[in-house]
């Protein structure tokens, strides 16, 4: 397997962060945390970012945001009991959708252990159809956008 072309984002790529501890059980056998926890730390991120600016009320919001791709690229390991930094900005918001970039950072590193991205797709919750992403949300989303690349 070879290395990633492109260095790892830097900290100052991300529009806001979120910290989570890593658990006992994050690491798997060869002892780092396991490649699926890292969907998790997205997950995790970006609902809270949402839930915290209080767009999304997970009970009960009448649109919702279903993810629908991801990936996740890896350039150094983070193990229990590091803290993760989780970085979030969006890179593309359309009429219903929108795709985050999102950085994985190991304690005080400057530079990603991690980076990845996935994409919601808002839909009524009900029906599970797609539904325009309302206003509240999609200012949020605008807040959190950025249009370089790193």
């Amino acid at each position: 397997m070879s290395a990633p072309k492109n260095p790892p984002p830097k900290r100052a790529d991300f529009r806001a962060f979120e910290s989570i501890q890593t658990r006992w059980h994050d690491n798997d056998v060869y002892q780092h945390v396991n490649n699926v926890t890292y969907y998790a730390f997205f997950d995790t991120a970006v609902n809270k970012i949402l839930v915290d600016r209080g767009v999304l009320k997970i009970a009960d919001s009448p649109i919702v945001g279903l993810v629908v791709e991801t990936q996740c690229k890896y350039f150094s390991p983070i193990a229990f009991p590091d803290l993760v930094h989780v970085g979030v900005c969006t890179r593309h918001i359309g009429s219903s959708s929108v795709r985050y970039e999102i950085g994985i950072f190991r304690n005080e590193d400057q530079l990603a252990s991690a980076v990845g991205h996935f994409v919601h797709v808002y839909v009524d919750r009900r029906s599970q159809r797609p539904a325009p992403i309302p206003e509240p949300i999609r200012q949020v989303l605008t807040d959190l956008y950025r249009a370089d690349s790193w």
